[in-house]
């Protein structure tokens, strides 16, 4: 099952949930059962982690349902992350631990925005990659704004079998 320029995800998901993610998807994505319950989708889905954490206030459960299955495809098995302003949020966390965190906010969330600002380098040596970068970030709860302003971010990536993973990533406000 090929489509050029596609990526591949995988997930367990029920009927009313498929119906749901496959009306979303681009026309040309093409959803395979593999067992009963287990689906895999194959189209033109964008990798982008900006893209992935932003969730605009008029996205349906579909949506947002999707976005957290594509942060999968872009988190190492364990993620180191720094942020001053979320003391929940600093430490080392397992993928899963992050797909769940992100799987609430989807749920919760009015709205998240990340926006890249200035892009202050780019370095790729080998298989590691760091890519330091100014960004506006919002996340709007039903009663408060954990994250609303600028940012100053480093993504450390590291290259594995099946791709581009972030490993680490630190935010500090910038005043």
């Amino acid at each position: 099952m090929g489509i050029a320029n596609s990526t591949r995800l995988a997930f367990r998901a029920g009927g009313e949930a498929i119906a749901a993610i496959m009306s979303a998807l681009p026309p040309e994505s093409k959803v395979h059962e593999q067992t009963p319950g287990q689906y895999v989708v194959v189209g033109a889905v964008d990798p982008s982690l900006l893209a992935t954490l932003t969730l605009d206030s008029g996205t349906g459960k579909a949506g947002r349902q999707m976005a957290a299955y594509s942060l999968n495809a872009l988190l190492a098995s364990q993620v180191e992350i720094e942020n001053p302003e979320i003391e929940e949020a600093n430490g080392s966390f397992e993928r899963a631990e992050l797909e769940s965190a992100f799987s609430w906010l989807c749920n919760q969330a009015r709205q998240t925005r990340f926006e890249a600002g200035k892009f202050h380098s780019v370095s790729v040596s080998g298989g590691a990659a760091k890519v330091k970068l100014s960004l506006s970030g919002l996340v709007e709860l039903p009663t408060y704004r954990p994250a609303d302003g600028t940012y100053e971010v480093t993504f450390d990536w590291q290259k594995e079998e099946d791709g581009w993973r972030l490993h680490r990533a630190v935010w500090r406000p910038l005043p």
